[in-house]
């Protein structure tokens, strides 16, 4: 058998609705048992696997349903929806998996550290929740939809579950964590406090995978692979790819910053802080991916 290694695979909130559905607990269920399906197969060919997850939608309908229900019930803010989605797919994700290897599967709410004094906070550039007709208290004009909230999106510096994680790793549990990117967190007068903001998905997993020392991360998105000059005549998809290459492409523009940029650049942190490669494609072919035979795999 290959060497055991520590792989984290990294699945996108988009890619637990497909296209055309509503995002039903059904719906996504049946598509995380699908997933967990293929992550059953790395796991049973004997690497340890950590899982984080994106949680766009699914908190995006937590802040549609705090602004609906507000007149009854007192709307909870930003943070704290997102550590009510990492339970929420954590909870379908451990059945799933649970099921799929017979493993001990544990979600761990995750918090991660942000600096109060990043540039990001004066300059919110994430939009989050509904759209708005007319223009409210911190939201912007968004893509000729109409008015949404912004938000900042600050860089990762600390997981505070770390040891936990790294514990329960050491256990031989699979574990489930800094869903959503984190819930953002900054320390105020020696203690720690929740923070409306939104961190990078991408950019957490791969400050996940260097917490657990994975070697391989897999990047499970709603496209089979990574294409240059996407949607246009002369596209062409990527199959294997060195970093200073992808660093190029990054550069010249190929990878947009609302979409493939932030899994790039985390890849490429991923490469430069030790990782062997990184597998980028979509979650019915995570099995195929990890074994080099299908998505984009970006190495040294």
């Amino acid at each position: 058998m290959a060497k055991r290694e520590t792989v984290l695979i990294a699945l996108g909130g988009n890619a637990l609705i497909n296209k055309g559905e509503k995002g039903s607990f059904s719906e996504q269920m049946r598509n995380v048992e699908r997933t967990a399906r293929e992550i059953a197969r790395i796991i049973s060919a004997g690497h340890h696997v950590v899982i984080t997850h994106g949680n766009g939608p699914q908190v995006g309908n937590l802040l549609i349903q705090q602004e609906a229900g507000k007149k009854q019930v007192p709307p909870q803010p930003m943070h704290v929806c997102g550590a009510m989605s990492q339970g929420q797919i954590g909870y379908m994700l451990q059945q799933a998996l649970s099921e799929a290897t017979g493993k001990c599967v544990a979600t761990v709410i995750t918090q991660v550290l942000v600096d109060g004094d990043d540039p990001a906070f004066k300059h919110p550039t994430k939009f989050v929740g509904p759209f708005y007709k007319t223009k409210r208290k911190g939201t912007v004009w968004d893509s000729g939809r109409g008015f949404r909230r912004v938000v900042p999106s600050p860089e990762p510096k600390h997981i505070i579950e770390a040891e936990a994680i790294k514990s329960l790793i050491k256990a031989g549990i699979i574990v489930i964590a800094s869903g959503g990117g984190g819930i953002p967190v900054e320390i105020k007068n020696g203690r720690l406090q929740g923070v409306d903001a939104v961190i990078d998905k991408d950019l957490a997993a791969e400050l996940l995978a260097e917490t657990v020392n994975a070697k391989i991360m897999l990047i499970l998105t709603t496209v089979p692979e990574v294409f240059i000059n996407y949607g246009k005549e002369n596209q062409t998809a990527i199959r294997k790819i060195k970093e200073p290459l992808a660093q190029n492409y990054l550069f010249e523009g190929h990878f947009p910053p609302g979409s493939m940029g932030p899994k790039i650049e985390a890849a490429l942190r991923f490469i430069r802080n030790g990782g062997k490669r990184v597998v980028i494609t979509s979650p019915e072919l995570a099995w195929k991916g990890f074994q080099s035979k299908a998505g984009t795999e970006i190495t040294k």
